[in-house]
């Protein structure tokens, strides 16, 4: 007789246990025993022997039945442990919840690609899992020209693997719901009028756990041009501003114009020489349909924006084109302008900044990419495979919120449309003829600052903190390859890996050869780079650009989601009224500020970068990194948060201790 230990663990999640029938068979290389039914209950860990009439072998999967008695219990299950005749230990992860009559089979913890699998039933085992979950995630395309989607139509359609915890639920909609109170009450929601003076916008901050600190400081500083400057670098959408060393011809910007902008001894010609000019191009604005709030037509402009380095290092504007053709209706804007000229010029590019921020930066580079990865992961990956082990934990939510923000965000009548300029067909338009330009080089990091020209700038706080977490990543990731890819024919040679990135290169990239996207991978080199792209997006890249949101967008004038009246066509003629009946009216604000504050709020059950609680990964290789990973994360984090000590406004948004794992919110 061999007599094997059983341990079965429930999750620490709310109602994890169950009380409908659970059976195990332990299946080894020799053999299987015979299937053992369970009485779970309400504990925690469940022990039970199961005797054989002889030695199965090393186990390599656990068949786990649950059939549901009068009604449905779901379980959430974390691990089965084995302790084989001779004290051997097997562990085979879990770490889902196990619903309906279903039988879910758990492979060894050990990462294993296809080509370690010599047993023949182990690799049937992964063919029909595969095949399971590309039943169950199947793609769509939501829009012309859009990375396609999970195929569901509402979040109730999700696996409850895929939706948020009910922790994570009850905080998220306990805060959407408060602010909607909040706002009700103070009657912003039902006012669709200008706002009457600009220390009137201050009264719509929320002031809980101090959510105003910086929303504050932006209302006291937002006309400085310094400050206007510093949102290139260190605001919620640093990666436009770029190394001007020629000026386009159609921003004929003058000697002239910028002479007393850039102070004496110095020229526009030579401070392009110099590399102290940088331009920021909003063309992508160009003819995007617009649509009416309120029954009135609103506008988007398509900018340009000159900015200089000064001796101080600081970054200021001075000179801004409010379209892309000039002439004597479309005027260039300097600094030496009236003083509502000038910020109503500036409020312009920063209401440009809303669009290609929200629906560029944020909602295609992080949201909808992420999803992509993960979906393809689901699909062509199966649980044992090693890189599965490592992706999981960076999707965490993601194919919820994307789900939700189909449904109440970016569709025909979601939040983005009612309280922007765009249409849903401008939003469609503008997001798919970026996706046309979008390069693998954008996303990572290096290869942006370096094709950006910004290597240099100083204060560029976003870069600097960015490339230390890269690095940390790339090095966790370096590890795991090596670690289970010894060779490039092993990159190669793996069909899954392959199948992964081919999917990922059709549905996400279009087939787009030109995006520089690989379709394959053929060296262990190309395999590191592409995985922390993957996390980096998912997790740093994602934080970056959501984090600051009510922050720096609460203060209307320096977000604002729309503008109500044309650019103008002539200077000297605008008075801070002008502004206020161009920006927002109260109640189109307020529908946006309640989004940004939920969007950017620190919900619970966050998962922060390198939070790998749930043990997928077995082999003690692995696990090491992981620690590894999470002390250069700690460093990274402990260096920013001494910073943030010595300044007057901190930069946080690439605090490891702030960024979740996943794209989540």
């Amino acid at each position: 007789m061999a007599t094997y230990k059983v341990q079965i663990v429930t999750g620490d999640v709310p109602l994890a246990n169950t009380v409908n029938s659970v059976a195990i068979t332990l299946v080894g290389t020799q053999g299987e025993s015979s299937q053992e039914w369970l009485n779970l209950g309400i504990r925690k860990i469940t022990n039970k022997e199961i005797k054989c009439d002889r030695d199965l072998g090393p186990i390599v999967l656990v068949h786990v039945q649950k059939k549901r008695l009068f009604l449905e219990d779901a379980w959430f299950c974390n691990f089965i442990q084995v302790t084989g005749p001779a004290g051997e230990i097997y562990r085979f992860p879990c770490y889902q919840w196990i619903e309906g009559n279903t039988t879910l089979h758990l492979r060894e913890g050990k990462g294993k690609k296809y080509s370690d699998d010599t047993i023949e039933f182990l690799k049937e085992h992964r063919r029909q899992e595969l095949q399971k979950k590309q039943e169950n995630y199947q793609w769509k395309e939501y829009a012309p020209g859009w990375p396609r989607c999970l195929n569901v139509g509402s979040v109730a359609e999700l696996d409850s693997n895929a939706r948020f915890s009910s922790f994570r639920l009850t905080s998220f909609t306990g805060i959407q719901k408060f602010e909607k109170i909040r706002l009700s009450l103070k009657g912003f929601l039902t006012q669709a009028r200008s706002w009457k003076n600009l220390e009137e916008i201050r009264t719509i901050f929320s002031r809980i756990n101090g959510r105003e600190i910086v929303p504050e400081y932006v209302a006291a500083h937002w006309k400085e041009d310094t400050f206007f400057g510093y949102q290139f670098l260190n605001g919620i959408n640093p990666v436009m501003i770029q190394k001007c060393t020629q000026l386009p011809a159609y921003f004929p910007v003058t000697e002239e114009m910028v002479a007393g902008a850039l102070g004496a001894g110095t020229s526009l010609k030579r401070e392009l020489q110099d590399g102290h000019i940088f331009l920021v191009d909003y063309k992508d604005l160009e003819d995007i349909p617009t649509h009416t709030i309120h029954g009135r037509q609103q506008y988007i402009a398509a900018p340009l924006c000159l900015v200089h380095q000064n001796q101080a290092g600081e970054l200021q504007p001075i000179a801004i084109q409010l379209s892309q053709t000039p002439g004597p209706k479309s005027p260039i804007f300097l600094p030496s302008d009236s003083e509502w000229d000038w910020i109503l010029a500036k409020t312009w590019v920063r209401n440009s900044e809303f669009y290609i921020h929200q629906i560029i930066t944020h909602l295609l580079k992080t949201h909808l990419f992420a999803e992509v990865f993960s979906i393809a992961t689901i699909r062509q990956l199966p649980m044992c495979h090693p890189l599965f082990k490592l992706l999981l934990p960076h999707y965490r939510f993601t194919l919820h919120i994307n789900t939700l923000a189909r449904s109440v965000l970016i569709n025909p009548e979601g939040v983005i449309i009612k309280s922007s300029a765009s249409s849903h067909e401008g939003l469609v338009l503008l997001l798919s003829k970026t996706l046309e330009q979008v390069t693998y080089d954008s996303l990572c990091l290096p290869d942006n600052i370096q094709a950006r020209g910004v290597s240099s700038i100083p204060n560029y706080l976003y870069r600097d903190d960015g490339l230390k977490i890269w690095e940390a990543i790339k090095s966790f990731v370096s590890g795991i390859v090596a670690f289970y890819y010894p060779s490039d024919d092993a990159v190669q040679g793996d069909p899954e890996l392959q199948a992964w990135m081919n999917e990922i290169f059709v549905n996400g990239f279009l087939s787009r050869a030109s995006s520089g996207i690989p379709s394959s991978l053929r060296t262990v080199a190309e395999l590191r780079r592409f995985l922390t792209m993957v996390i980096f997006t998912c997790s740093a890249q994602h934080a970056s650009v959501n984090n600051g949101q009510y922050d720096i967008g609460a203060w209307v004038p320096n977000y604002s989601s729309s503008m109500r009246r044309p650019p103008p066509e002539v200077k000297g003629r605008t008075s801070q009224q002008d502004l206020l009946d161009c920006i927002p009216e109260v109640d189109t604000s307020a529908t946006s500020q309640a989004a940004l504050l939920l969007l950017s709020s620190r919900v619970k059950d966050m998962r922060l970068l390198g939070d790998y609680r749930e043990e997928h990964f077995t082999e003690q290789e692995p696990k090491r990194l992981i620690r590894a990973f999470q002390r250069d994360l700690k460093e990274i984090a402990d260096d920013i948060e001494l910073r943030n000590q010595m300044v007057e406004l901190p930069y946080n948004y690439m605090n490891p201790q702030e960024m979740e794992n996943s794209v989540s919110i």
